[in-house]
């Protein structure tokens, strides 16, 4: 039979109360009383009834991580160290994706009755600026965003800086020589906020070096994937002078790019240099190894822990909004030497 709380307090000799307490994570318990009942918790073996704690404390230690795809290696790669971070301070999470549906996002970030089920909300949308901006506090759980969206002042906000993350990946291709560089990752048809930054920092970087840019070697990309970054980079390699340099706005679109510029009948990086932002495992490993513009997804994932963790337990918290750091690492697709994984 498992054992219960009186159990536990018998155990140790303390009140229900005082175990009650310790279970809860409430700071105003002596180190030795906490030491002895943590020690009748192990001796017997007692696990938290987690429905007794959600009455109790009206929590339930489960965070929600809501990202546009899963399967994509950015977002599988975040969840894993958001994973981990939220377990070193007592929450679980589920993974939910909206599959670039924007009224599910809504309804997500609006508070609807399933997502009660959680604590708090770390969220990757593709909303625009304007869909979030008729979001308003009162309607959602406590929040944090993450992505590059710009910071409001109303929810707490994680994200690099996406305009010189592109600006660094275009000045590395700059750097090594290329004067005719392309980019595919655009979406005009949808003011998403992470495309419109990227694109800045490209054509800021372009600018500095007196390169332009050229409107016609710029391609949208409906999603970031392996096949929108083929097809537009088979397009790019269709222009007569061809490009030289392709900077691509995710490490999937730069995957298919170089399969585009293989299928071709040219060499990458000899004919056309490629780099991607994300830094995904399958890019190192790739032949050749794909250069990027590094996220810090562990940085990212503990910084969204911790404010969503502060925001919990006082939601009058002022929000903030914190910039992750991104480093340029250039691989055997842009000319370096091969490195190990």
């Amino acid at each position: 039979m498992a054992a219960t709380l009186r159990d536990v307090a018998e155990h140790a000799n303390v009140s229900v109360r005082t175990v009650s307490n310790v279970v809860s994570g409430y700071e105003h318990v002596s180190s030795k009383m906490r030491a002895r009942v943590e020690q009748a918790i192990d001796e017997l073996g007692y696990r938290p009834n987690p429905v007794a704690r959600t009455l109790r404390t009206g929590r339930t230690g489960l965070l929600a991580l809501v990202v546009p795809e899963i399967d994509v290696p950015y977002f599988s790669e975040l969840a894993r160290d958001v994973i981990t971070a939220a377990a070193e301070v007592g929450y679980q999470v589920m993974i939910d994706q909206t599959g670039h549906d924007h009224e599910r996002e809504q309804d997500l970030l609006r508070g609807t009755d399933r997502n009660m089920l959680f604590d708090g909300m770390l969220f990757a949308p593709l909303a625009t600026e304007a869909e979030l901006s008729g979001v308003t506090e009162s309607q959602t759980m406590p929040l944090v965003l993450l992505g590059e969206h710009t910071f409001d002042g109303r929810f707490d906000h994680v994200a690099i800086d996406n305009v010189q993350a592109a600006a660094d990946a275009t000045d590395h291709l700059i750097a090594i020589g290329r004067t005719r560089i392309a980019a595919i990752g655009a979406q005009p048809k949808e003011h998403y906020t992470t495309p419109l930054q990227r694109t800045e920092g490209y054509t800021t970087a372009l600018e500095r070096a007196g390169l332009g840019p050229e409107p016609s070697l710029i391609r949208a990309a409906d999603h970031y994937s392996r096949a929108d970054g083929y097809a537009a980079a088979s397009s790019l390699l269709a222009e007569s002078p061809r490009p030289d340099a392709i900077f691509c706005y995710s490490d999937l679109l730069a995957m298919g790019a170089a399969r585009a510029v293989f299928d071709a009948g040219l060499q990458v990086p000899d004919d056309v240099a490629i780099i991607g932002i994300d830094d995904i495992e399958e890019g190192r490993y790739a032949r050749p190894s794909l250069s990027t513009v590094s996220l810090d997804t562990p940085f990212i994932a503990e910084q969204a822990i911790a404010r969503i963790a502060a925001r919990i337990d006082d939601p009058t918290l002022p929000a903030q909004e914190i910039v992750a750091p991104h480093l340029l690492l250039p691989r055997e697709s842009t000319g370096a030497a091969s490195v190990t994984p």
